[in-house]
């Protein structure tokens, strides 16, 4: 690969289990659940936040810009609205729609499906037309429940199709609703009585929890299968190593659709008696004046958003806050310390996980540049990236990585980490392996290109589907991006590999954004990367765009690029080409 990684060893865990010894009283109960969980268990996220709000019961649950509520309260408002479902035809097993932005009546309502066995769908509020019709004909929703914004996604998709929502019920989550047509989902609820549900004890731990969409960057969405035992695993675990206490405030401007504001952020909130303070969006400019206005001791991010705070112009104000610790996943190892310093964050738990997996990674021990540790069994495996298939030897059989390479990330699928998978069958076993080390074996492909670290930490390269070969040697997209990312003159960067007639392989292309009122400083960019990669690494080819097109959790969207390559019949920017006798870009002419 193009970067080589740190490895982690026996003094590096040694110094981070130190830290773990006067939390031990604290942590052991967390340890206890999780190790006499099963799948068979009575256990459920709607049992979880029953027994929290029991204990915490006058302690402040969720917090918006406006409201607050206790856990008490929360508790009651849940089983109001779980009854309210229940009193519209909604029974154990039944899809439940939410399409709003984040609004505490929609993390309420999923808590709700939650207590009555009921599976939330959350549909992707940033999703339109045939995409967005295309998620809903994967969950066949009974009801949806949906902001003013979601109903007039939903109206549009019914004046494209009258049959889409036919029988289905759509209710607004908002009391001032503009859509008169639409029944208002408080007054199925509000006058039901506040008492916990039989039901809820009932749930056993297989069953599905939630339904959450994949971003859809390389094609249309699939709906992964969140059930209670994996996200009671993720809410314990996590939990144990980030230790928050029923004092904190943990901000999440994420949007709800997505795992780390439903499963991590919702789940280490829960497994202490925290307070979860939700944001409805994330703001670059305003975020540090929003975390003081909730007086968060901690948030959760994802993807390039630490990223987005940095390229803020520093301010005096940047250590004028009370956060204590962050957790997510996403933070580069070349920007790491660059955000730790400037803001005066030491605490960072950096996780590896994704929305279908069956396992999980964190940096449990404090280390840096790595997604940490795992206790459960995983393999990394030798795989050529430019074909995206793993590699067998002689006898049929995948071969495994030594400490320090990259390889693809696979784990065994077996009744305790059973893979939940897509509510599309034939979706499923694209993402198995079988007779992996032997016959009949069966293995969940990540996907990922890792780097193992040794003592049972990794570190993330890239996306299998991302890295690519060029002259005999794979490239990964990501550590590219993060070399570029280094120039104070880039807003963002995006690399990826496009096709050239005459050539095996891929060449790298970089489409680059320039900072506002920065200008593009093309000698100073070739010198860079010329120093900072392998030849082989450099990007060949430069597109210069006006910005970076994400998806609503920070993903680039790099499909259409890649279809467009240097095709200037269909690239309107301005194109560079590396030229490797001068080391210098010049026009594509």
């Amino acid at each position: 690969m193009t970067v080589q990684g740190k490895t982690v060893s026996a003094i590096d865990i040694a110094k981070g289990a130190l830290s773990f010894l006067p939390d031990v009283p604290h942590i052991l109960p967390s340890l206890a659940s999780l190790a006499l969980l099963r799948p068979h268990s009575r256990r459920s996220m709607g049992l979880l936040f029953q027994e929290t709000a029991r204990k915490h019961a006058k302690s402040v649950f969720l917090k918006s810009d406006q409201q607050c509520w206790t856990y008490g309260q929360a508790n009651s408002i849940c089983n109001q609205m779980a009854r309210g479902l229940l009193s519209m035809g909604v029974k154990a097993g039944d899809t439940v729609g939410l399409l709003s932005a984040n609004r505490p009546e929609a993390l309420l309502a999923v808590i709700a499906c939650a207590k009555l066995g009921a599976v939330a769908a959350l549909l992707n509020i940033n999703q339109q037309g045939s995409v967005q019709a295309h998620s809903l004909k994967l969950v066949k929703p009974r009801i949806i429940l949906a902001c003013d914004r979601g109903l007039d996604i939903l109206k549009q998709l019914e004046s494209n199709d009258n049959t889409l929502l036919k029988g289905v019920d759509l209710l607004s989550l908002q009391t001032d609703s503009n859509h008169l047509r639409v029944s208002d989902f408080r007054s199925a609820w509000s006058t039901q009585p506040v008492h916990n549900l039989a039901q809820t004890a009932q749930i056993t731990a297989s069953s599905p929890c939630f339904y959450i969409f994949t971003s859809g960057t390389t094609g249309l969405p699939k709906a992964s299968v969140m059930s209670h035992y994996r996200w009671l695993q993720a809410a314990s675990g996590m939990s144990t190593a980030v230790r928050l206490t029923a004092s904190d405030v943990f901000y999440c401007c994420l949007p709800l659709y997505h795992n780390n504001a439903l499963t991590v952020s919702l789940g280490v909130v829960l497994a202490s008696g925290a307070c979860f303070a939700l944001d409805e969006k994330f703001s670059a400019s305003q975020f540090w004046r929003r975390i003081s206005h909730y007086r968060a001791t901690a948030f959760c991010y994802i993807g390039e958003l630490l990223r987005y705070l940095l390229n803020q112009v520093p301010h005096m104000d940047d250590q004028n806050h009370e956060i204590r610790l962050i957790l997510g996943n996403g933070l580069r190892p070349e920007i790491w310390e660059d955000f730790e310093h400037r803001f005066g964050i030491h605490q960072i738990f950096e996780f590896y996980g994704a929305s279908e997996s069956n396992l999980g990674f964190m940096n449990a021990f404090g280390l840096k540049e790595t997604v940490g540790f795992c206790p459960m069994p995983f393999e990394v495996i030798a795989c050529d990236a430019d074909s995206e298939q793993v590699v067998r030897n002689q006898h049929g059989f995948c071969e495994t990585v030594g400490r320090g390479e990259v390889g693809l990330l696979i784990s065994e699928v077996t009744e305790l980490r059973p893979f939940d998978g897509y509510t599309d069958p034939k979706a499923n076993e694209g993402k198995l392996l079988r007779n992996v080390f032997k016959h009949g074996d069966c293995w969940f492909n990540s996907g990922d290109l890792v780097r193992r670290q040794g003592w049972q930490h990794i570190q993330f390269v890239d996306r299998l589907g991302d890295t690519f070969r060029w002259k005999g040697e794979n490239v990964a997209t990501s550590e590219v991006e993060g070399v570029l990312a280094k120039l104070p003159f880039l807003e963002h960067a995006v690399v990826y590999g496009v096709k050239l007639d005459g050539f095996d392989g891929r060449a790298g292309m970089a489409a680059i954004a320039v900072k506002p009122g920065a200008l593009l400083d093309l000698d100073a960019l070739a010198a860079h990367v010329c120093s900072q990669l392998p030849g082989y690494a450099v990007p060949q080819y430069l597109r210069v765009i006006q910005a970076v097109e994400t998806t609503g959790t920070f993903k680039y969207q790099k499909v259409q690029l890649k279809k467009e390559g240097i095709d200037q019949n269909q690239v309107k920017d301005a194109l560079y080409r590396f030229d490797s006798a001068t080391r210098s870009y010049t026009a594509l002419v």
